[in-house]
């Protein structure tokens, strides 16, 4: 009776901890989202790349100064690493993302979504139904959300320092072994 009982008892940790809102390891959600010209970008067209997707808004001065530094990881990981800044409409225009882009002097993609994209990567639902920004998602070359970090004291670093290199060095494989890579594909083929 009493092995019954624990055996329940850790069935349902396991189905709780299951449940959970975890934002990473998981496939990332596919979209398809205009730019500035309204031409559309499919997630779909970066595999292959470690993706660095941020959601922000152009009146946050956490995101102008994470902006710099992804403009950065731009130029130092190019053709490894593609950034794409997500803004939501309203209250996002195209003048004020032009404006936010002239102001940061950067040339970041930055496609607008109507909060559907928010919803599904933030799991958003009517009991949680606000964000905070910004929120960065790692998204691995096959498609998975590896790690996802939204703006907190214990994250600054990554916002506002120079704690984003090492991550995306990971990600990258430049300082992971093979076998811990492996061992990242052995768990996620479980599921």
């Amino acid at each position: 009776m009493r092995r019954s009982i624990q055996l329940c008892l850790m069935i349902l940790c396991c189905l709780l901890a299951a449940s959970g809102q975890s934002l990473s390891n998981r496939r990332a959600p596919g979209f398809s989202l205009p730019d500035m010209n309204m031409r559309q970008h499919d997630l779909q067209d970066f595999r292959g790349k470690l993706v660095l997707l941020n959601i922000m808004q152009t009146t946050c001065p956490h995101c102008n100064a994470f902006s710099k530094i992804l403009a950065e990881a731009e130029k130092k990981y190019k053709g490894q690493v593609q950034i794409i800044d997500i803004v939501n409409t309203p209250p996002e225009t195209q003048a004020t993302v032009r404006d936010y882009l002239l102001r940061n002097a950067i040339t970041q993609l930055v496609l607008f979504d109507c909060r559907q994209v928010a919803i599904s990567y933030l799991k958003l639902t009517p009991q949680k139904p606000s964000f905070g920004v910004p929120h960065l998602f790692v998204i691995d070359q096959k498609g998975w959300i590896q790690a996802d970090y939204g703006y907190t004291p214990a994250n600054k670093e990554i916002f506002e320092g120079q704690a984003l290199f090492p991550i995306i060095e990971k990600y990258l494989g430049k300082g992971a072994s093979a076998e811990a890579v492996d061992s990242d594909e052995d768990v996620r083929a479980a599921f």
